[in-house]
């Protein structure tokens, strides 16, 4: 069984039963082997800084 997918800046927690199209507006990122995620109200209001690559610290 897997983790939970959880938002690394607000903490909601994806509903693995719910709609699967809305499990795809998740966004994964890869860090020193850790996958983190962020929810989609949180990767919307961090596209910039996402887009830029700018360091999580700094957004």
């Amino acid at each position: 069984m897997s983790e939970p997918v959880v938002c690394q800046r607000c903490g909601t927690v994806r509903d693995s039963d719910g709609d699967p199209v809305a499990a795809l507006a998740w966004v994964s990122d890869r860090d020193s082997g850790r996958t983190r995620w962020l929810c989609p109200t949180c990767a919307r209001a961090h596209v910039r800084d996402i887009e830029s690559k700018l360091p999580s610290e700094w957004w």
